[in-house]
């Protein structure tokens, strides 16, 4: 029979386990929960009783985290959980953890169809490396990421393809309590994010004439054998943004206008999902479906025809 152990412990036991099945990037998240939220809340106990979480979950969401980061940080402490239990080193403890209702709907940050021709207008206009990495955020809804690891070889003028199979993100590294950060080149965010994505013929028209003439080993943001980062082409994006006189909105924005742009253009949902990657189609529901009163008043008298 293992000797019971700390929370502090077994986290140590179960991140050395983890890290031999998820990516660093996964890693990195889960150390920087357990470092700001498990640890100093949880770290010198030897069991973890539903009163104790709940309280925890109360306070956390009463600190201003939105429930879906309390909700990640409770995933983690309950694979923390399973992990010292199967091995004998924490009592196994049943949770039902409460939370308070949301009566504010989060609302989906999106360009308006106007600002949105701005911009890309803008990027035609005033052509950088830059600027066309927009337009094809724009254009086919990649991530941050994906887009500073674009390279011309992933472009396919052939097929008319783009091809996402890599992704960039600066992560923190902490090591003997010392905490650095780290430029990772990895793959994608899940399985599904690696995918093929159709270019428009407004993007092939501004692609095709470039692509003869570059390097398919550069990076399409900096057209060099080194890459821009995430942080540093969101400030530029900001500054874009304020040029323009466009209201602030996040980069991660320009993809959910790409997406909603698609919903209101009525193409199929499952169409869609593909082309964003999402790992299944029930997020691309919960997050771009919003059915309007027209829609749903022809589907209440659609249902009356039939009776």
């Amino acid at each position: 029979m293992e000797k019971k152990r700390t929370i502090r412990e077994v986290s140590a036991l179960w991140k050395a386990d983890k890290k031999q099945y998820v990516k660093q990037s996964t890693l990195s998240a889960y150390t920087l929960i357990l470092e700001n939220h498990i640890l100093p809340e949880f770290g010198d106990k030897m069991k973890l009783t539903e009163t104790d979480v709940q309280e925890f979950t109360l306070r956390k969401l009463q600190s201003g985290l939105s429930q879906k980061t309390v909700k990640d940080i409770l995933i983690v402490l309950k694979m923390i959980q399973k992990f010292g239990t199967k091995a004998g080193m924490l009592p196994f403890v049943e949770w039902d953890i409460k939370y308070p209702t949301e009566h504010k709907k989060q609302e989906l940050e999106v360009l308006s169809v106007t600002n949105q021709r701005r911009i890309m207008q803008y990027a035609k206009e005033n052509f950088t490396f830059r600027n066309l990495g927009i337009y094809i955020c724009l254009s086919t809804g990649m991530r941050i990421g994906e887009i500073c690891a674009l390279k011309w070889g992933d472009i396919n003028l052939a097929t008319e393809m783009i091809s996402v199979n890599r992704t960039i993100e600066r992560i923190y590294i902490i090591e003997k309590g010392m905490k650095h950060t780290e430029l990772v080149i990895g793959t994608p965010k899940t399985k599904n994010s690696i995918r093929d994505i159709p270019m428009s013929r407004e993007l092939l028209k501004i692609i095709r004439p470039l692509k003869k003439v570059m390097n398919d080993d550069f990076y399409v943001l900096t057209n060099e054998a080194k890459p821009t980062e995430p942080r540093t082409y969101r400030n530029y994006y900001k500054q874009l943004l304020k040029q323009l006189n466009i209201p602030n909105l996040k980069f991660h924005g320009l993809r959910h206008s790409f997406a909603t742009r698609c919903i209101e253009s009525q193409c199929d949902y499952k169409t869609v999902s593909v082309i964003l990657g999402h790992a299944n189609i029930s997020t691309t529901l919960n997050l771009y479906v919003h059915p309007n009163m027209e829609q749903k008043k022809k589907c209440i008298n659609r249902m009356f025809k039939c009776l």
